[in-house]
């Protein structure tokens, strides 16, 4: 899997870069990602986040994660992924402002709230959602089974 990382914060150490590589190098093994896939994974401020959210989501307000998934398709649209094209799955941005205030909010480690974002993220990137009930808790529980597996509980 191709993963490209992208800090516009000048912030975001190896040692965080390196742990979310692997945790989503994990996460796609146990989702049957193909290795051929591809994603990128950029890291912001609340205010960039934020024009994001206005421009994407039409909330102008901050949040901790956006995905944009390429293999969604719309009416009409087929598909092309053949033996020499990556399979692109999307582009993933993470506030680091936010994960910061979260993992003090919910009392844990910041690489657990960064872990559980970009696992979020990539969920979503997958089809995951969270508009129903039901999906949300399908869900939530993956994410937690991804995290647990790989090491970072919560505290």
């Amino acid at each position: 899997m191709i993963i490209d990382f992208h800090d516009e914060t000048n912030t975001v150490t190896e040692d965080y870069i390196d742990l979310i590589d692997r945790l989503i190098r994990f996460a796609a093994k146990e989702e049957g990602v193909p290795v051929e896939a591809e994603i990128s994974i950029t890291f912001v401020d609340n205010r960039e986040i934020q024009v994001i959210n206005r421009n994407y989501r039409q909330k102008d307000q901050p949040t901790d994660v956006i995905s944009f998934a390429m293999q969604e398709q719309g009416e009409g649209e087929v598909a092309i992924i053949g033996d020499e094209i990556p399979l692109l799955l999307g582009d993933i941005v993470i506030s680091i402002d936010k994960a910061k205030e979260q993992a003090e909010d919910y009392g844990h480690s910041l690489e657990r709230e960064l872990g559980f974002l970009a696992v979020h993220g990539f969920l979503h990137l997958l089809g995951y959602d969270h508009q129903t009930q039901e999906q949300e808790q399908k869900m939530f529980q993956r994410q937690e089974e991804i995290l647990n597996e790989f090491g970072l509980k919560r505290s």
